[in-house]
C-alpha cells in the first residue's frame, strides 16, 4: 500500500497554500502540498517536512493529524500545518522537471467556504473536511 502525507499550509494571512494543476485536456485542479512517504523518512512527519520543503522551498510546523483517506491501494493522511516562508521559485522536487507534468502553480486560497467552493480541490473528500472545519471555525493560522 503507497502511504502520502500532506500538508494544509495554514500562512499568516488566513490563506492556505495550494497547488494548483494544470494539465492538457483536463480541467484545472488543486491539491495540497505533500508526496509519499520515502524509505529514508524517519517517520510521517519528516517526510512531509521533506514534501514541503521539496515542493514549495518552506519549512511547515506540524500541527495535528486532520484527517485520513485510506483506500485499498493508498493511505494519505493529511496534517494541519503553519508556514510562515516558502519560495515556490526555489522547489527541488523532481515532479516539476518531468516532462508532459504540466505546470504546477503555487496559490494563496483564503481559508472562507466561498474561496473553498470556487475551486477544484481534490481529492473531494478532504474538501468536504476543510469546507467543513472552515464553517465550525477551526483553520487558523494563529494556532
Amino acid at each position: 500500500m503507497q502511504h502520502r502525507v500532506r500538508a494544509v499550509l495554514l500562512t499568516p494571512n488566513n490563506t492556505m497554500l495550494l497547488i494548483k494543476r494544470i494539465r492538457p485536456g483536463i480541467d484545472p485542479y488543486w491539491v495540497i502540498v505533500g508526496g509519499k512517504i520515502e524509505p529514508t523518512d524517519t517517520s510521517p512527519e519528516d517526510a512531509l517536512r521533506r514534501e514541503v520543503r521539496e515542493e514549495i522551498a518552506g519549512e511547515a510546523e506540524i500541527v495535528s493529524l486532520l484527517h485520513t483517506i485510506e483506500t485499498e491501494e493508498e493511505r494519505q493522511d493529511f496534517y494541519l500545518a503553519t508556514i510562515h516562508k516558502w519560495s515556490f521559485e526555489d522547489r527541488t522536487g523532481p515532479e516539476f522537471s518531468q516532462e508532459g507534468r504540466g505546470e504546477y502553480l503555487l496559490e494563496e486560497v483564503p481559508l472562507t467556504t466561498e474561496a473553498l467552493d470556487a475551486i477544484n480541490l481534490l481529492p473531494q473528500e478532504i474538501a468536504v473536511v476543510l469546507r467543513e472545519a472552515v464553517e465550525r471555525g477551526e483553520l487558523f493560522a494563529s494556532r
